[in-house]
């Protein structure tokens, strides 16, 4: 954009301007002059941002123009309803996620009708495209706190206009408050325990100490000379309710939680921060005779909550937004639980890297006589759904077993540790500047420990499965008299591997439900806690009769500290049994083709060529086996990554500050990756 705008340009900001002429329609004219601002498709946004700095420098050289746009402004403010658009604008609303999603769709169905007398619906007459807060929140700071810098004026003159606006302001810090205040009576809060209880009086204090303040500023807007204590004693009462929230996510985490309260800690929070910001408001509009600094204050929190408030409006009855949203609670309600499993498929030592091989070789022992039992069932005569049961039993069984004996399946990791990896980034400080070098470099090793962990982890499954396979085939068919597989058979196994064929598609479904398997493990160890299901199995009459009380107490801990594992492997081997049968109803190519699984089914073809493949062949294959393992790996770790930093909030924008030093570290020390750490 040139630095000048173009004269048709300039005619046209004229026209809008003008169109700020006593008595304005200001709904129009505003939709107007934002319109014209909008970046054009295509255009890049400093163009935008060119145009609102030509609209305001010619308000801020145009005493009159900047009179009729402030008139315009404050004109809405004082003729619409503010209390919900304070209250409730860019706050969780109070009913449920299936109330508010027949909401939406009712109203995407059949729009309702605008309400005249709210701003909300005049900020979604102003901004009605839903990508429209996107551009707003890209938009320099410095040019919406100029825009409400020109609305402002003289704070002397145009305090009287403000009244009104204040007024409401005022009331819905008391509704937020109050709403605040409630926290401490419901039932799911006192589900954290007693000490919790002992917090309620604080919730209820911030209600009253809100009151206080809101009766005192109203006595001052009526009388000038009555006194009006400043918003400080309020901020400290918000303060310590959040540290109490804080507390509760924390306790939360230990004893389990719901998707109610997970719901309800995280709008206590929003709500908190709106108190503190509309009481910093109105604390300032107090000092408005004091410096320069406080007006300015003042203005960037107006600008912040404004932008905040109209992406709020534009998403309002966004589906797709919605569900994002309840995705995001339900992922913050089990990834806790997935990033302490996670910590134990972290490889540090060279204990624990020798561990994680011993575990895996043990796995692909098992895996290998997984395989063949799907081979051989694959050869009886079943119906689709046949299949799909014993399919699921064997996946399903042998990943229990594999479970309980505390092995390992490479491809497992990936879902648990991406949610280490994203509680790290949480619980280190991310201010403007992002991460601090050293807590960067921790994520290096961290990363580099991920790595090195998956390798002996495949390692161990692969070098194992396939000379189990080799081995089992050999065995068997020494004792049968004749191969156990088939030539057709094997062929039709080499061809699941062919990596030109539909072997990386079906890895990435196996990475899905790898995905899917970490979001179940960790939902059934919440609920183990939430739900205190241990105490319940001990409570059993008939398991208690069989084994006796001492006997059914370990037994239920033992299901307590184990649900999540024993669950996410059970179902994610019905996902895997089911899904070729799934794809047959549908008539779609829907299968699955896991790493181990793919070097065992090698093992079974090779031996039944007789060990004459080709060369060619057999490095077809092998290829093949690596790719289907690569995805496994990259489609359940980005999933598991993204939805983790999504449920905790966590953006991370030194991505490439990341890889720079993920290269140096694979130039200098490549191994690292790979083989055991030095030390202990």
């Amino acid at each position: 954009m040139p630095a000048a705008l173009s004269a048709a340009a300039d005619d046209a900001l004229v026209r809008l301007l003008a169109a700020f002429e006593s008595p304005p329609n200001a709904v129009a004219a505003l939709t107007d002059f934002f319109d014209w601002i909008r970046p054009r498709r295509g255009e890049p946004l400093e163009a935008a941002a060119a145009r609102y700095d030509a609209a305001l420098r010619a308000m801020e050289t145009d005493p009159d123009c900047a009179a009729r746009v402030r008139r315009a402004v404050l004109d809405l403010l004082a003729s619409r309803r503010l209390v919900s658009y304070f209250a409730d604008s860019g706050i969780l609303p109070a009913t449920g996620f299936f109330s508010e999603l027949g909401r939406i769709v009712t109203e995407r169905l059949l729009p309702q009708l605008p309400d005249e007398a709210d701003i909300r619906s005049a900020i979604r007459q102003i901004f009605p495209r839903r990508r429209d807060w996107i551009w707003m929140q890209a938009m320099p700071g410095e040019l919406g706190q100029r825009f409400w810098r020109i609305v402002a004026g003289d704070s002397d003159a145009v305090a009287p206009l403000l009244h009104p606006v204040l007024d409401q302001m005022l009331e819905a810090l008391l509704v937020v408050a109050y709403r605040v205040g409630g926290l401490g009576v419901e039932e799911e809060f006192g589900r954290l325990g007693s000490e919790f209880a002992a917090y309620a009086p604080r919730f209820r204090g911030l209600a009253t100490a809100a009151q206080r303040f809101v009766d005192a500023f109203r006595a001052h807007l009526q009388d000038m000379g009555a006194p009006c204590e400043d918003e400080a004693q309020l901020l400290v009462l918000v303060d310590q309710c959040e540290e109490v929230i804080e507390r509760a996510r924390r306790a939360s985490m230990r004893l389990g939680t719901s998707l109610h309260l997970t719901h309800l800690l995280r709008r206590t929070s929003q709500s908190l921060r709106r108190i503190a910001t509309l009481a910093r408001l109105a604390g300032t509009w107090l000092r408005r005779g004091e410096a320069t600094e406080a007006r300015e204050a003042a203005l960037a929190h107006w600008a912040e909550l404004v932008r905040d408030t109209v992406r709020a409006e534009s998403q309002r009855n966004s589906l797709r937004e919605h569900l994002s949203k309840g995705a995001s609670l339900l992922a913050l309600r089990v990834t806790d639980n997935a990033a302490r499993t996670g910590e134990h498929y972290v490889a540090e030592t060279r204990a624990q890297y020798f561990a994680m091989w011993r575990a895996a070789a043990g796995a692909g022992l098992i895996i290998g006589a997984m395989a063949l039992v799907k081979i051989l069932t694959s050869k009886m005569d079943l119906a689709p759904a046949g299949y799909a049961l014993f399919y699921s039993l064997n996946y399903g069984l042998g990943f229990v077993l594999i479970y309980m004996l505390h092995l390992t399946v490479a491809t497992k990791q990936p879902a648990m540790t991406a949610q280490t990896l994203a509680g790290y980034l949480a619980g280190v400080s991310q201010g403007a500047a992002g991460l601090r070098s050293a807590d960067l470099d921790r994520v290096v090793d961290l990363i580099v420990a991920v790595a090195r962990s998956q390798f002996a982890a495949i390692a161990g499954n692969v070098a194992v499965a396939l000379p189990t396979a080799i081995g089992l085939s050999l065995l068997l068919a020494q004792a049968k008299g004749a191969p156990i597989i088939d030539m057709g058979k094997a062929a039709h196994l080499l061809d699941d591997l062919d990596p030109l064929g539909w072997a990386v598609p079906h890895a990435a479904v196996a990475g899905i439900f790898l995905y899917l398997s970490g979001l179940i493990s960790g939902y059934f160890d919440n609920q183990a806690s939430y739900a205190r299901i241990g105490a319940r199995t001990a409570r059993l009459s008939w398991l208690r009769a069989i084994a006796g009380a001492q006997r059914a107490g370990r037994i239920g801990n033992y299901v307590e500290q184990h649900l999540g594992g024993l669950m996410g492997n059970f179902l994610f081997g019905c996902m895997l049994g089911s899904a070729g049968t799934i794809g047959q109803f549908l008539g779609l190519p829907l299968d699955i083709r896991h790493i181990a699984f793919a070097a065992a089914n090698l093992g079974y073809a090779w031996v039944a060529f007789d060990f004459a493949l080709p060369a060619t062949t057999l490095l077809w294959a092998a290829l093949g086996v690596l790719l289907i393992g690569f995805t496994n790996l990259a489609v359940s770790f980005a999933l598991a990554l993204w939805t983790a930093l999504k449920a905790r909030g966590v953006v991370f924008t030194q991505k490439r500050e990341l890889l720079r030093r993920l290269w140096a570290r694979l130039r200098g020390a490549p191994l690292s990756f790979f083989a055991a750490p030095q030390g202990t």
